[in-house]
């Protein structure tokens, strides 16, 4: 009897069988005509592993082989579809006994397709698509003999073995073009409306709908339920459009009908079919069905309405892919393209939304309690956060981005827009998105530990489920999950549940700048992705999922993150949070320059070098070299091993730290290279403090690494170094780059070479923060490599390639599709900066087969050749060397390359602080002085601080430190280079610093000028118990800031708390403001001797 899956025979005889015995079963034996559908599924996956030498996963499960293949871009949302439900039905059948001749029927035309697609991409590729013909019922029943079963499973077992062995045998196949292909033959895979149908049910099931196009049909009987949420097929209407006039589904929730939907073939574009059957079908609903209605509005009788093809969204073929959905209830809404399917719970609550009333609620709540001293304490930018999100989501907009500096209270500021957004009802369930569980748990404590309203935290008042907690439900208001299992649950999903689009109307991204840092490592926590490109996508991809607000809070917005958010509506820079005291700032940081470092690593020709292998371990001897080879600072630690650096350089820092002290000098966070270089690290300090006793628990690695890779035993290790004592000194690679809080650390030492200006701000980040317990000033850095100066400059630094990481092919390729001239220059731009940063790297070997392969030419012949060139000609010749430039991406070395090790002997030449343009501390002092002198007329906060400043106000002295600060003069370097310059520490404000160098005023210290001009107001006065303790208040204020002023007493929490100027005011039988002025006189009585 012929068969559908003869084709097969001749490439994939194992799935021919497969194929042959389900149709056999098909009717006679639905049982086992499922087993042997699943059996198709796992056989073609695991060949699929053996013919790309793809290493299995850990967990070596069927679902999670899928999820790899789809992770690696070998299948499509469709084909991974298919094979999750040939899966599902093959285990239903064999734990089950399960047995469906319907369901047989249609997993036999799926099963069908997925094999044909298999045979166009890993067998005859010039293979052509037939239709799928229904085996015929046969009336009589075949019976099968148990020595029939064993046999036929004995022929399986040995097709199989041969299988495998072809496929092991079979010529490799490049990566990428093995993507391109599959991909090609995914998207022309023809797909039946049945397929649509059985797929569409299984997503409306994972939603939390009752849902089987073949048995829950309106011919079949079934009618809504009370304590049921069914999607019922084919329901009748009045329509005249099509055939019979039913809606495809009818959504009930109980005996409520909530919706419609209209399922259409894959090619058709889903926002016509939403104008027309999707608002026909509401708009006549049949008289008799009258009792399921729940309102009208207008001519509808339904208020919402979709359509789908089946196809997952994609942005570039937006009509013709994702689930379209329109809102009846109100003619001004159009339709919108959804990621997924509403759950019923979602509807519900849309139905029962109304966000005019909430953003009303809004606009009437006070923020009192947002700044209540013993409550959230929010300061007034903070504030200003919350507002600037609050009138961006009553404008309606859908994406807000708020950027704030690293360390102001990020987390705090989210929870007192959280409270306020549920307090008002105006968002019924919020999602905060982290990208790793530590923040999550860091964010999760803050929840619990603040109080708000009547001595409530946060989860006191609302119910909040935690990572372990996926599934939500009605009462669930808050909801902490990380982009990582999101991804699981969203683009991996396999299981009975699923997100709805509808289960957060509003969703708070922290740390959104991830994901675009270009030079980051990636890390265990992070195989999901095949590269960085994957996780950005996957990352915009999540986020874009819920039918939701989205509110993303970030310290460094990258280009990448304003493309998803939009422009920040509101911004507070690290330099304004250090100005305003929320922030402490950095001294001018440590240059170490050693004999290595200036002098480089050289290699003479007929030299041998040893060579690390990090993928082995091994070190080995290289042949002599041809070749001379050379290596600067910036290439130390990546490709050349220098034990003796790394020695020098930390036995010069290790002075300045004290690691057994870190209740006085604070914690220190040291940046490696890699996993190795953090070993080396740790060793090297290890034995330099050994000799003056100190414990090895005092210096630890904290990488994804620690406790072989546990996820628990990393966030241990970082509890460890945030809570306990030891470890005093900390050495990471990126585990430690991004949102964690330890505000201990005062010192940061580069070992490493960064490219990313977001990624090294991330770095700084991690000391920026007040701690006051070891009453911390400012932190250090030391800078070995010269990463501080390399990216100092730099506001945005942008790399000269748009795309880093796409591939000569993908550009050439992209190449050949345009023919526009412009965009072809563009282009062939992209493909020479390429070729430009290639040539850097390329070996002897790799330069020979480049001349061999180019007619003689060396990479920068070939690039002039080009540039001289029109556009056209240039194409033509890049597509002449195309094999050049394939070779050049496959010569990459598998894994890590190997690196050089360095055994030179090195010694410190050099350990000064960088000021900037200045070179030395008095230089640095005497370009402020100028500049004072010379602007003192010009700025006007100059002049009134000179000639006036008890008239000073805080906007003033803010815009002044912001002017200074841009010119290179902040507080804490300048006091640095006086100290540097007099071994004086003095630690002035910049009001007496500005005096000194502009009238001659003798330098003392802020916290001397505070207690000086307090104890001359106490010596005049006979104040009263109650008025000491006022003045006791207002010295401690001014310790903290650098301007009274009577206007502080309503504008400052610390005093309006308390009543504010007319409260205090009677307690100083109304002379505050005589007092405030007389104190001001005394901040500046210096008769110029004293500033």
């Amino acid at each position: 009897m012929k068969s559908n899956f003869d084709f097969l025979q001749s490439e994939f005889p194992v799935l021919s069988t497969f194929g042959c015995l389900a149709e056999k079963y098909c009717f006679s034996d639905p049982n086992s005509c499922l087993m042997k559908l699943g059996m198709i599924g796992e056989s073609i996956v695991n060949l699929m592993f053996t013919y790309d030498r793809i290493q299995l996963p850990y967990d070596n499960t069927a679902v999670t082989r899928i999820d790899n293949l789809q992770r690696e871009g070998l299948l499509t949302r469709d084909l991974t579809d298919i094979l999750h439900a040939l899966r599902k039905a093959r285990n239903k059948a064999v734990h089950e006994n399960y047995e469906s001749v319907s369901e047989c029927k249609i997993l036999l035309e799926m099963a069908y397709s997925l094999c044909e697609w298999f045979m166009q991409t890993y067998g005859d590729w010039n293979y052509q698509h037939h239709d799928f013909v229904m085996p015929k019922l046969e009336h009589k029943k075949v019976s099968v003999t148990q020595e029939e079963k064993a046999a036929e499973e004995k022929q399986v077992e040995e097709l199989t073995k041969q299988a495998e062995q072809k496929a092991s045998m079979a010529d490799a196949i490049s990566k990428s073009e093995r993507q391109k292909r599959a991909g090609k033959m995914a998207s022309q895979r023809p797909k039946s409306e049945a397929e649509t149908r059985y797929i569409i049910d299984e997503q409306l099931r994972q939603v939390g709908w009752e849902a089987d196009t073949e048995n829950l049909r309106y011919s079949k009987g079934t009618r809504p339920a009370k304590g049921h949420n069914m999607a019922i097929a084919e329901w009748p209407t009045n329509s005249t459009l099509g055939q019979s006039g039913r809606v495809d589904y009818a959504l009930f929730v109980d005996t409520k009908l909530i919706g419609v939907i209209e399922a259409k073939a894959i090619h058709k574009d889903i926002p016509s079919v939403i104008d027309y059957q999707g608002k026909e079908y509401p708009r006549n609903i049949r008289k008799e069905d009258s009792k399921y209605k729940i309102g009208e509005w207008g001519e509808y009788k339904v208020p919402f309405t979709f359509a789908t093809n089946g196809r997952p969204y994609l942005k570039q073929l937006e009509t013709k892919s994702g689930i379209w959905f329109l809102d009846l209830r109100n003619p001004v809404n159009n339709p919108t393209a959804l990621h997924g399917w509403m759950s019923p719970m979602g509807m519900i609550e849309l139905l029962e939304k109304n966000p005019q009333e909430g953003n009303s609620a809004l606009k009437a709540l006070p923020y009192d309690f947002l700044t209540d001293p013993n409550g959230l304490n929010l300061r007034e930018y903070q504030l200003n956060a919350i507002k600037a999100a609050e009138q961006s989501v009553i404008e309606g907009k859908k994406n807000i981005l708020l950027a704030m500096a690293t360390g102001t209270g990020k987390t705090r500021t989210v929870l007192g827009m959280i409270y306020r957004f549920l307090k008002t009802n105006r968002f019924k369930r919020i999602l905060f998105l982290v990208d790793r569980t530590s923040l999550g748990e860091q964010a999760a404590d803050v929840f619990k530990e603040v109080k708000l309203e009547d001595l409530m935290t946060l989860d006191e008042i609302y119910n909040i489920k935690g990572f372990e907690e996926k599934n939500i439900d009605k009462e669930t208001r808050i909801q902490v999950a990380t982009v990582q299992s999101m991804v699981k649950r969203i683009l991996y999903n396999d299981g009975e549940i699923m997100p709805a689009v509808t289960d957060y109307d509003l969703v708070i991204i922290d740390e959104a700048h991830r994901g675009y840092i270009l030079d980051k490592e990636m890390g265990d926590t992070e195989i999901l992705y095949r590269d960085q490109r994957d996780y950005q996508s996957k990352y915009r991809s999540v986020i874009e999922y819920f039918d939701a607000v989205k509110i993303a809070l970030t310290a460094t917005p990258a280009l990448q993150t304003t493309e998803i958010f939009g422009q920040p509506v509101f911004k507070y820079t690290y330099r304004e949070a250090v100005i305003e005291g929320y922030l402490v700032d950095h001294d001018a940081p440590h240059h170490l320059e050693t004999k290595l470092s200036t002098g480089g690593i050289h290699y003479k020709s007929g030299d041998t070098v040893m060579i690390y292998d990090p993928v082995t371990g091994e070190i080995t001897n290289s042949e002599l070299l041809v070749d001379e080879l050379d290596f600067d600072v910036e290439q130390f630690n990546r490709q050349v091993i220098t034990e003796n650096f790394n020695k020098t350089v930390l036995s010069e820092i290790a002075r300045d730290i004290d690691p057994e002290n870190p209740e006085e000098q604070g914690k220190t966070l040291i940046y490696a290279v890699d996993d190795q270089h953090a070993d080396m690290i740790v060793s090297i300090l290890r034995d330099i403090y050994s000799k003056y006793g100190v414990s090895n628990e005092a210096i630890m690695k904290i990488t994804g690494s620690v406790g072989g890779g546990n996820p628990k035993k990393v966030q241990e290790a970082i509890k460890c170094f945030k809570n306990e004592n030891y470890p005093s000194i900390a050495v990471t690679v990126d585990l430690l780059t991004t949102g964690i809080d330890v505000p201990e650390i005062t010192t940061l030492v580069f070992m490493r070479r960064v490219k990313s200006r977001i990624l090294f701000e991330q770095m700084l980040g991690r000391a920026t923060r007040l701690c006051p317990k070891i009453h911390k000033t400012h932190f250090e850095i030391y800078d070995p490599v010269g990463v501080y100066d390399s990216l100092n400059d730099v506001n945005t630094m942008k790399p000269v390639v748009v795309n880093p990481t796409t591939s000569f092919t993908q550009l050439l390729d992209g190449l050949s599709e345009i023919n526009d001239d412009k965009q072809t220059e563009q282009q062939i731009t992209q493909i020479i900066a390429k070729l430009q940063r290639k040539k850097r790297n390329m070996s002897p070997k790799m330069m020979d087969y480049f001349i061999s392969m180019t007619d003689g030419k060396d990479p920068s012949q070939l690039i002039m050749e080009i540039e001289k060139s029109d556009v056209q000609e240039a194409k033509k010749l890049l597509f002449k060397y195309r094999d050049v430039f394939k070779m050049m991406q496959e010569t990459k070395a598998n894994g890590s390359r190997p690196v050089v090790v360095s055994d030179a002997e090195d010694e410190l030449t050099e350990h000064s602080r960088g000021y900037g343009n200045a070179e030395k501390p008095e230089d640095y002092l005497n370009a402020f002085s100028r500049y004072i002198q010379s602007n003192q007329n010009k700025i006007a906060a100059l002049n009134i601080i000179c000639t006036r400043p008890k008239d000073l106000t805080r906007k003033d002295l803010k815009d002044l430190r912001l002017t200074l600060d841009r010119e290179g003069f902040t507080t804490q370097q300048l006091n640095t280079a006086i100290y540097e310059l007099t071994n004086e520490e003095i630690m002035a404000d910049i009001i007496s610093l500005i005096r000194r160098y502009a009238i001659g005023s003798t330098l003392i210290s802020h916290e001397a000028r505070i207690h000086r001009a307090v104890e001359k107001l106490r010596k005049k006065h006979n104040f009263s118990k109650q008025e000491q303790s006022w003045i006791s208040r207002i010295e401690k204020y001014l310790l903290g800031e650098s301007i009274m002023n009577v206007k502080v007493f309503d504008e400052d929490s610390r005093y309006a708390s308390y009543g504010g100027f007319n409260k205090i005011n009677k307690v100083f039988q109304n002379n505050l403001e005589s007092i405030v002025l007389e104190l001001n006189e005394y901040l500046y009585d210096d008769g110029g001797n004293v500033a």
